[in-house]
């Protein structure tokens, strides 16, 4: 039979046995091996228990300690048959009755009710608790610990295989505590048995050993108890050994070693403790009366130990010395090459001067670009890219640089020691002109000493930190669809797979691919719309893509189920105001619509064209200067060809269908009618 095949039937077979051992008599000769196998695996236990580094390396004690505490009593029932039936329990019983009894009676029993005590009381007492303690924190913690994988995972600190992993883990140090704190009762409860069956060997025995073999009473207390002690003993020798396991394994904290290694070390860390320590034990010596050779020979191992020990490196000395330990490859090599020619996706370049900004102790701007991450996620949808801080030699004095792939895609000025100052009546405050990147307003480098001047004279004061954070932010949101990569559309498919399995197998590979996928989820952040709620976009997405593979329909039907949330963005105090199209303007257009390699496009002739995109613009300016943020509203195979016409021109208004809007639940206004062209055009 292969070994295998042993291991697999070796455990249900051994539980059975078991359970017969308690129903059928075992001669002397097997309850002897049999105690000496439970003594052996209990020392083994005891061992194991030192030497794993964590808890989860010893999964499978829970289980053996039932097992192990089943046998124990197994054999307690077999030794209470042999010992009431033939006064006689085997040689190991007997032998350990001997030695510990010695011929005292008395003192066989103190002894082994002294050995109860330490078990039941001290050991299992304090490792049940522990355990019960643990259990309850471990599952408390549970929540917490799997939002912090799921964090990591969005974040892109580690990968799906890596979260997979730490879940498992998370999942088995729940049901291993839990298992303890339950595992820990069976200790209890087996030393209390073993006082039970004791007591039971002690009387039982004692009135056969009278009554029936008619024994003289001194001889069948001293024969009996003799036996009924030796019995206790070998069953809570092992059972103490387990319950130190217990409370080892239980106590055990996050440490890289094994407990021999850990103790040694930690004990050994401090050299002064020892030397204070090994000194105090000499100077016990001096008190009258006491002896002194122990404490001499103490004091003196403990300094000769503290001789041996090293002192720490200073955590400077030692991360120079790491440092220095690593191997540099060499500017030639082919990792040092393709390490230069890797672009990043987002990158934030800072001239010479400026680099006091990603300097801890002098600036947060590393923290704040930390949580703009999760601010766009949350914002977006999207895994914003790692963004990859570095200084520039080429860009001149107090500017910064953000690049997208390699290419500027934004550009600024941070004079160090300066903040912002934006507003009027900053002509008495002494400093340099400058621009709020984001919305072009005028402003005014100023000396940061004078940040309350400023304010008082009306003035936004902003930091050099939050300006370039306002304008990455900013970058971000009008360039998301080019940070929004096929390996992070892989990653955002599989988060929904995570929860909604079907909707995704439904989806892809069989209907769409992730390129055609990406395509639409890079549209929809071209017009600024969040891709939070993939769920939603990606059931309309199977509905429509079984019709038609036209990536303006997909885009159209995703658009189409957040209908109500994009309508949302722009209605302000529950007032949506919309710019319409006259009726027959609207009708024309329609008809002029021709299909194109590239999408729909209206066949409309250039006189007309900028008629519509100025008389949109000019009411849409009309209504910002009031406070208003207009969206224009058109049938829903117009929208998307409208958008492109208005974009092309310039102008950025928001073109939402009528289908889009129709599921809103603030109030409709509209503010006015774009039906120049149409008129132009007659």
């Amino acid at each position: 039979m292969k070994k295998q095949s042993i291991s697999k039937f070796a455990v249900p077979v051994g539980v059975v046995g078991i359970i017969l051992m308690m129903v059928v008599p075992l001669p002397t000769f097997l309850l002897d091996l049999f105690i000496a196998v439970n003594i052996t695996v209990a020392l083994l236990t005891l061992l194991i228990s030192m030497f794993v580094q964590k808890p989860l390396d010893f999964a499978v004690f829970p289980a053996l300690l039932l097992v192990m505490t089943l046998f124990r009593l197994a054999l307690n029932i077999s030794a209470t048959r042999l010992v009431l039936r033939d006064g006689d329990a085997g040689k190991v019983i007997h032998a350990f009755g001997s030695f510990v009894v010695g011929g005292n009676l008395v003192i066989g029993l103190v002894i082994f009710s002294i050995l109860v005590i330490v078990q039941m009381i001290v050991v299992t007492k304090g490792a049940e608790r522990v355990a019960e303690v643990g259990a309850r924190f471990t599952l408390d913690a549970m929540p917490g610990k799997q939002m912090a994988i799921d964090a990591d995972l969005n974040a892109g600190l580690i990968d799906e295989p890596q979260a997979k992993k730490r879940r498992a883990e998370v999942a088995a140090e729940a049901e291993f505590y839990g298992a303890m704190d339950g595992g820990s009762k069976f200790v209890k409860g087996d030393a209390v048995a073993a006082i039970i069956i004791t007591l039971i060997n002690l009387v039982g025995g004692f009135a056969i050993g009278i009554l029936q073999a008619g024994m003289a009473p001194v001889d069948a207390m001293n024969h009996y108890s003799m036996l009924s002690i030796g019995d206790g003993l070998v069953s809570q020798i092992p059972a103490l050994l387990l319950s130190v396991a217990t409370g080892l394994i239980v106590t055990r904290s996050a440490t890289s070693g094994d407990m021999g290694q850990t103790v040694t070390a930690q004990l050994g860390q401090n050299k002064l403790a020892l030397r204070i320590g090994g000194g105090a034990a000499l100077a016990l010596c001096i008190i009258p009366g006491l002896p002194k050779l122990p404490f001499l020979l103490v004091g003196g191992a403990v300094l000769a130990i503290a001789q041996r020990v090293k002192e720490p490196e200073p955590e400077e000395e030692k991360a120079t010395a790491e440092a220095e330990a690593v191997e540099l490859p060499s500017p030639d090599s082919p990792e040092s090459l393709i390490g230069e020619m890797r672009i990043d996706p987002l990158e934030l370049a800072l001239a010479p001067d400026l680099v006091d900004l990603v300097d801890a102790s002098s600036g947060d701007l590393l923290d704040r670009v930390r949580a703009l991450r999760r601010k766009m996620a949350m914002e977006l949808g999207i895994i914003m890219p790692p963004v990859r801080t570095r200084d520039d030699l080429d860009l001149p004095l107090s500017s910064y640089a953000i690049r997208i792939s390699g290419v500027d895609a934004g550009a600024g000025q941070a004079p160090p020691g300066a903040v912002l100052a934006i507003g009027e009546g900053l002509h008495a405050l002494p400093g340099r002109a400058g621009v709020e990147p984001v919305f072009g307003l005028a402003g005014k480098w100023v000396p940061a000493e004078l940040h309350y001047q400023a304010e008082l004279s009306g003035a936004t004061v902003v930091d050099r930190a939050s300006v370039i954070i306002t304008h990455l932010a900013e970058i971000v949101r009008t360039n998301a669809s080019r940070l929004l990569g096929r390996e992070d559309v892989r990653a955002l498919t599989e988060m929904v797979k995570r929860t909604h399995p079907v909707v995704v197998e439904e989806l892809t590979p069989g209907l769409l691919s992730l390129g055609q996928i990406q395509k639409v989820l890079q549209a929809m952040l071209d017009e600024g719309v969040p891709i939070r709620d993939l769920v939603r976009i990606f059931e309309a997405l199977s509905l429509r893509a079984k019709v038609t593979g036209d990536h303006d329909s997909l885009v159209e039907a995703a658009r189409g189920a957040l209908g109500p949330a994009i309508a949302a963005q722009y209605a302000s105090g529950g007032r949506l105001t919309v710019i319409t199209l006259d009726p027959m303007l609207e009708q024309g257009l329609l008809e002029s619509l021709r299909p194109s390699d590239t999408g729909a496009f209206m066949a409309i002739d250039g006189m007309r064209a900028e008629a519509i995109v100025s008389e949109a613009s000019r009411i849409a300016e009309a209504a910002e200067q009031q406070g208003l943020n207009p969206i224009l509203a058109c049938s829903p195979q117009l929208r998307l060809p409208l958008m492109r016409l208005l974009r092309a021109g310039s102008r950025r208004v928001q073109v939402l269908s009528y289908s889009e809007i129709s599921g809103s639940t603030a109030q409709i206004e509209t503010i006015g009618v774009v039906n120049g062209a149409y008129a132009g055009a007659a």
